[in-house]
């Protein structure tokens, strides 16, 4: 899921969230409305994020109702054993980290470009980058393998990875929002 899905589904729903507004001319709509550029775009990136968590949350379900059906359905019985809650939650909050700088940079792209086979490819293509030099000691640069680097493949990494998936997080942010605010067309 790391490796593969997780990344894939932040680059599908980053970037086809981004784009709904160019189909039929809607962020003239969009911009006529009386709100300002700023809440426009923060908006627009929390649909992104709290998207992200409720992937997290039915994806964490799908996780315990697998491990608790079973013993329900053949046994008759629920296990004795407690429900790791706080690994699940730990574990969430770094992929969820791992996340971060990829929606900055789809968000940044698909803004960028009215295609939205362009941010797609991009993302595609930087995630197979990504997958393909995974063995390289300077991996940890690419925001597409924090996600693998969670895992944690015995390897040494130099760098806390969280702290730099959030440092690369607000900095491709904060260009965005420059680039969006003093765009001259918009929509």
């Amino acid at each position: 899921m790391a490796v593969f899905l997780l990344p894939m589904g932040v680059i599908l729903a980053s970037s086809l969230i981004t784009q709904m507004e160019y189909k039929n001319n809607t962020w003239k709509q969009l911009h006529t409305t009386p709100q300002s550029y700023t809440t426009i775009y923060f908006a627009k990136l929390l649909v992104i994020i709290l998207l992200t968590i409720q992937f997290f949350i039915f994806f964490n379900i799908g996780i315990l109702l697998s491990g608790i059906l079973p013993c329900l359905i053949f046994d008759g019985n629920f296990s004795i054993q407690q429900i790791p809650i706080m690994f699940f939650i730990k574990g969430n909050m770094k992929f969820f980290i791992a996340c971060l700088p990829i929606i900055a940079l789809q968000y940044l792209i698909s803004l960028k470009f009215k295609n939205f086979l362009i941010p797609i490819g991009v993302g595609l293509l930087a995630l197979i980058g990504t997958l393909i030099a995974l063995k390289w000691k300077y991996i940890y640069l690419s925001p597409f393998s924090y996600g693998i680097l969670n895992i944690n493949l015995g390897r040494k990494i130099p760098i806390n990875i969280h702290l730099l998936a959030l440092i690369y997080f607000f900095i491709i942010l904060i260009i965005n929002y420059y680039l969006y605010i003093n765009k001259k067309e918009k929509g």
